[in-house]
């Protein structure tokens, strides 16, 4: 069945002719409404959005692009729009650090408070899912790094219009003229915008770590991953930062305190666990998201046999050792990556 003949029946109410139109781009639609927004269940709801938007207006389709422009040009505008909604989410406090259950706020001092950024990790299950389609010859980042964990969190840092112009010139390929045209803007206006944003992004991302990290599955990998899950599930501070490079951060988005280097990172676990974080007190579970290793969180929950989910841990990695350790605390996001909310202890 053509482009051509699915689109006549689905202009005619044929909804199967409108499903084989945009099937194809649903996934990849959704990974860039998640660059944009930084959260996978908002990027789902703006893909829906997008979809029954395009439904709508198929009578004002005019082809003058192709159906996947025209649907990348709905989604980033339905984002766009949703993004200048202030209210859409509440401040975290500034005040406050990510603690084991019942810790006091009083965390050590933190390396740097940063602007709160609201990200949510990307599971790799949804990236299998993806088609098999090379990014257009304007693009600067290869997919592995598009979607790591650093380079999302610098998108999130960036204005909503500058982020929308550097994914789709720089990790999309878009031509500055498509992005103008997608966009209602002029080709001045997006070449600015993206200058703007390459600038800032290089503040948020000095050095690609791209070719230093360790393949996905090898090796080097699972050696890294497994004496990091064996230290942590043992409370054992020391072993956990010799893991780490020098300049290793430990973040918990959207909590505003970040900590760099093993001695901050150090006190910052020595406060965990002098706050309950005991040997066999915490499990991890293995998962992957944004292209790298990762965990459900679980705590032992002192009063009945089970533990309980607290969040989940992504690791950035380099062949010296772990660069990164990223905590997100929201437990409805289990789900999303076939872990349970709780386990047998």
């Amino acid at each position: 069945m053509t482009v051509e003949s699915s689109l006549v029946r689905a202009r005619e109410g044929d909804g199967q002719a409108f499903r084989e139109l945009t099937e194809p781009y649903r996934r990849e639609l959704q990974l860039h409404c998640y660059r944009i927004l930084g959260s996978v269940q908002d990027a789902e709801d703006m893909v829906q959005e997008t979809l029954l938007a395009a439904w709508r207006g198929l009578a004002g389709f005019q082809e003058r692009a192709s159906v996947r422009s025209w649907l990348y040009r709905i989604a980033t505008n339905r984002c766009l729009n949703a993004l200048r909604d202030s209210g859409r989410r509440p401040s975290p406090s500034p005040s406050r650090a990510s603690g084991p259950p019942g810790a006091p706020p009083a965390a050590p001092e933190p390396t740097r408070r940063s602007e709160p950024i609201w990200l949510e990790p990307y599971p790799d299950a949804l990236l299998a899912d993806l088609p098999d389609a090379g990014p257009g010859p304007e693009a600067r980042y290869e997919t592995r790094e598009s979607v790591a964990l650093a380079f999302s969190a610098g998108l999130q840092r960036l204005p909503p219009r500058q982020r929308a112009v550097l994914v789709l010139r720089d990790v999309l390929g878009f031509r500055a003229a498509e992005v103008a045209e997608l966009i209602d803007s002029s080709e001045v206006s997006v070449n600015s915008a993206l200058q703007r944003a390459r600038a800032a992004l290089d503040v948020e991302l000095p050095r690609r770590d791209r070719d230093r990290a360790p393949l996905p599955g090898s090796a080097r990998e699972r050696e890294l991953v497994g004496r990091f899950v064996e230290a942590f599930e043992n409370s054992d501070v020391d072993r956990i930062v010799e893991l780490l490079t020098d300049d290793a951060w430990l973040t918990m988005p959207p909590e505003p305190l970040e900590y760099q280097g093993r001695t901050a990172i150090a006190e910052f676990y020595r406060f965990y666990r002098s706050h309950g974080w005991g040997a066999r007190t915490a499990r991890l579970v293995p998962t992957r998201a944004n292209g790298q290793p990762a965990f459900g969180y679980y705590v032992r929950d002192a009063a009945c046999p089970i533990m309980r989910a607290t969040g989940l841990v992504v690791l950035t990695l380099r062949d010296d050792g772990i660069s990164a350790v990223t905590r997100f605390g929201d437990t409805g996001l289990l789900p999303l990556f076939g872990l349970p909310r709780t386990l047998r202890d």
